[in-house]
This record gives structure tokens, C-alpha cells and sequence, in this order.
């Protein structure tokens, strides 16, 4: 598995992360034990499904690889991965002459190389995101204790914003619907050595499954500094053995 394969596997590790809260929860420590209730719940709801995932890498804003993967839980709650058949992502047209030449070869190694010189760097990132995904109830709790945690309406729903969750100067938000029953969205603003030169954003966009269950239907990763993108969709939920 590739550095930029296992960063996506980490935002993919959202599957299990967060179900409806906050619909009857007060404010204070009641919401952060109704997260941690939440995160427990819709762990056990997921583990009855398999789904595909599809992870589309970009560089400098053009597609460089696709993969489809079969996913469900293991026993020890781990999710485990089949490749599956995929798009390739477009050819390149190249000129005859290059093509006569080996051109498309050599761009290639180029662009493999390229992704091979940021493995450190990308190690660094995945790292990064391991500590917002998912979400930990106990630096909730912190973030709460320390006066860091902020609700307030949005759009009709409401947001929860965690400010230094896991450095200072980074942003958790997370986005309810109008009813308060399900998380529709998940933003992470955070950096990996200096904030601004070195920013690393995390979006998710949550779907329902017609049991009620969420699920992170779309995660979207952008490193800006190395300008490398990981767009991970995840479809077709069918509950195991059906």
C-alpha cells in the first residue's frame, strides 16, 4: 500500500465514526457524553455493511490514479479491503513523435517519482489525520474543559467547533441537520509543521442509510503545500450476507 493509499485509508477510518446527536442533549457535558454515546452506536450500526470505495489521487490538480475497493469489518473491528476492477484515470494524449519515443513511460517514472519524494512528508500528513480521524471523545472533553468547544445555529441546522483539538490554532467542525439528529458534514483546519505555509484540510460529507445510519459518503483531503488532493466516495452499502 502506497503512502497517498494509506493517507486515504485514514480518512477513511470515518466510517466510524460519528451518528446523531445533540437532538435532546443539553448543553454542556451532556453533549459530549451524547458524542461518545453516538461514536459507539453508529461503530456497531456500520459493522453490518459492506460498500465500495472509490479513492481518486490528483497532483497539481490532475488525476493521476483511481482505485475501487470492496470494504467491510473484520471481527476485531478493523475494515478490511478488496480491490476491485476500476477506471484507469484519462490517458494522456501524447504527441506521435513522444509516443514513438517511450514519452508516456517516461512521464510515468516522472510522476511516480515525484510522489516517491514526498513519502516523508505524506507520512508526516497521514499521521496527522490519524489524530482527528475519528474523532476522540477525551480531547472533546479537553477541548471542552479548556473552553474550546463553541455550538451554535447554521444554515437552519447547527455547528459544534472544537479550536485546538489537537494543535494550537487548528479547527473541528462539525455540521448537524435542522433536526439535530445526524452530522452532515466534518471540517478539519489544521497544518502539519507551520500554519498557513503548511495547511492541510479535511472535509467529509455524510450520508443516511435507510436505517438512520450516517455514513462519510465523500472525504475530500487536500495538501496544499505539495498540491495533492484524495477524493475517497464511498457507495453501495449492503448489510453483510444480503
Amino acid at each position: 500500500m502506497t503512502t497517498l493509499q494509506r493517507i486515504a485509508t485514514a480518512s477513511a477510518a470515518l466510517c466510524v465514526s460519528l451518528l446523531p446527536v445533540f437532538a435532546q442533549a443539553p448543553a454542556g457535558e451532556d453533549r459530549a457524553a451524547a458524542l461518545k454515546q453516538a461514536l459507539a452506536k453508529n461503530k456497531a450500526a456500520l459493522r453490518q455493511y459492506t460498500w465500495t470505495e472509490t479513492t481518486v489521487i490528483t497532483l497539481k490538480g490532475e488525476e493521476k490514479k483511481e482505485e475501487r475497493k470492496q470494504c467491510q469489518y473484520a471481527a476485531d473491528g478493523t475494515v478490511t479491503k478488496t480491490p476491485l476492477p476500476g477506471a484507469a484515470p484519462p490517458a494522456q494524449q501524447e504527441p506521435e513523435k513522444s509516443r514513438r519515443r517511450g514519452g508516456g513511460a517516461v512521464k510515468k517514472a516522472i510522476v511516480s517519482n515525484k510522489i516517491d519524494d514526498m513519502k516523508d512528508y505524506m507520512e508526516r500528513v497521514k499521521a496527522l489525520v490519524q489524530e482527528y480521524v475519528p474523532p476522540d471523545p477525551q480531547k472533546i472533553q479537553a477541548a471542552q474543559a479548556a473552553g474550546n468547544m463553541k455550538i451554535e445555529p447554521a444554515g437552519g441546522g447547527t455547528t459544534l467547533t472544537l479550536k485546538d483539538y489537537v494543535k494550537p490554532g487548528d479547527a473541528m467542525t462539525l455540521g448537524l441537520n435542522p433536526e439535530g439528529t445526524a452530522i452532515q458534514t466534518f471540517n478539519v483546519k489544521s497544518y502539519v509543521e507551520k500554519p498557513k505555509e503548511d495547511d492541510v484540510t479535511l472535509s467529509v460529507t455524510y450520508g443516511v442509510l435507510p436505517d438512520g445510519t450516517s455514513y462519510p459518503q465523500r472525504t475530500v483531503l487536500d495538501v496544499a503545500a505539495k498540491k495533492i488532493g484524495v477524493t475517497m466516495t464511498n457507495s453501495g452499502y449492503q448489510k453483510a450476507g444480503s
